[in-house]
């Protein structure tokens, strides 16, 4: 595990801090530190802008192999790029999920023409993805999805039928990768498919998930007989899990080192807090701040750990099983934290209906955190029959 940057990497370091510091003011001056989870409904229109400003700077998918429109950036540039990225409070990326999970996915599992048809505009920041994965009964159990894709014999194309939901950003969204069933007979992780789907066609309906503040970042997404085209089909029908679980891998990748600063950002907030109202002056919150500081350091190294042995493909070493369930119920208690630390002013807003403040905001998005992505519970099986090979939990 390296745990140190070569001087080469404290040389890019500085290239990304200047350019950051060049760019990300001006006009794009008010989106800084916004758009991150629980405030993806702002500023969107400016945070498209700010994709295409990366791409022309040659800084969206520095990870992509150069003949793939990237910079082949080393996994050490690519944590240094998503630390500083934070740090200077670079906006929530509006092509995350076609930077970091989309594109790595075709790199990996999709055919020359896949690769051709939608790696550029992701690349240049003009084309953005959303992920078909959660059903209504179908959330963590990844494996029940009930969407089917039936081959049409007369055109030659897929037609999808059926609902996902949570879907972040489906509205904004040019296409999406759905995970349907291929074989009706089929059940659990077999006889699926992975799907490119354009979102703009009249087979597709988004539907806002209206949150309790009145914004709506995710959706229902529904398919009636939604077209796909035959070759847009990622491996052969079948492969769908295979190829899904490459997606997850890649998901547990280098982006997590950025959240971390993220996070890094929220808890230096608190201290801030913690210092201007007295707070810091409470033994017991003085002991929970410096707990915080030390499980973000125990993050840190489990990630530079577990990212030292990952392969192309998505696969990771099995300490990469623990990071969704470390990190969530990490930041749940830094929401409980951030609340006690302001005290009778965490249940005050500034304005309404919903003035939420940063830490509020925080706070009520980190109670879903050890929920989506597979809850705490799934996650402990995850990490009990995979990493550790125990028996598979009875199923009734």
């Amino acid at each position: 595990m390296k745990l140190s940057f070569s001087p080469e990497d404290e040389l890019f370091r500085e290239e990304v801090v200047s350019w950051l510091a060049d760019n990300l003011c001006g006009e794009f001056e008010p989106i800084r530190f916004r758009g991150g989870p629980g405030d993806e409904h702002s500023f969107v229109e400016e945070r498209k802008a700010w994709e295409q400003k990366l791409a022309e700077g040659g800084w969206t998918c520095i990870g992509w192999p150069k003949q793939h429109g990237g910079r082949a950036a080393t996994v050490e540039q690519q944590v240094i790029f998503n630390e500083e990225y934070a740090r200077a409070g670079g906006p929530g990326r509006m092509g995350h999920i076609g930077e970091t999970l989309m594109g790595p996915t075709l790199i990996a599992f999709g055919s020359d023409a896949q690769r051709e048809r939608y790696l550029p505009g992701i690349r240049a920041g003009r084309e953005f993805w959303c992920q078909g994965y959660s059903e209504p009964s179908a959330g963590s159990d990844l494996a029940n999805v009930k969407t089917r894709a039936r081959l049409d014999e007369n055109t030659g194309e897929w037609r999808i039928n059926g609902q996902k939901v949570w879907t972040s950003l489906a509205h904004e969204s040019q296409y999406v990768f759905v995970i349907a069933r291929t074989d009706p007979e089929s059940v659990a992780h077999k006889g699926l498919g992975f799907f490119l789907v354009a979102m703009d066609q009249p087979g597709v309906t988004v539907r806002p998930i209206e949150q309790l503040t009145g914004t709506s970042e995710f959706n229902e997404v529904f398919f009636d007989d939604a077209v796909c085209a035959a070759e847009d089909i990622v491996g052969a029908p079948g492969e769908g899990w295979k190829v899904a679980m490459g997606l997850l891998g890649f998901e547990r990748g280098v982006s997590t080192l950025g959240q971390q600063m993220l996070f890094q950002n929220e808890l230096d907030e608190i201290v801030r807090v913690a210092r201007a109202n007295g707070a810091a002056r409470d033994p017991a919150l003085r002991q929970r701040i410096a707990e915080a500081h030390i499980g973000l350091r125990i993050m840190r190294f489990n990630s530079m750990r577990m990212l030292s042995g990952g392969g192309d493909d998505g696969s990771l070493q099995k300490e990469a099983m623990i990071y969704k369930l470390y990190w969530s119920s990490w930041h749940r208690n830094l929401g409980k934290l951030a609340m006690d630390v302001l005290g009778a002013e965490s249940e005050i807003v500034p304005e309404a209906p919903y003035g939420l403040s940063r830490l509020q905001s925080m706070y009520l998005f980190t109670r879903a955190d050890t929920i989506y992505g597979g809850t705490n519970q799934i996650q402990r099986n995850i990490i009990a029959e995979r990493a550790l090979g125990m028996p598979r939990e009875p199923r009734g």
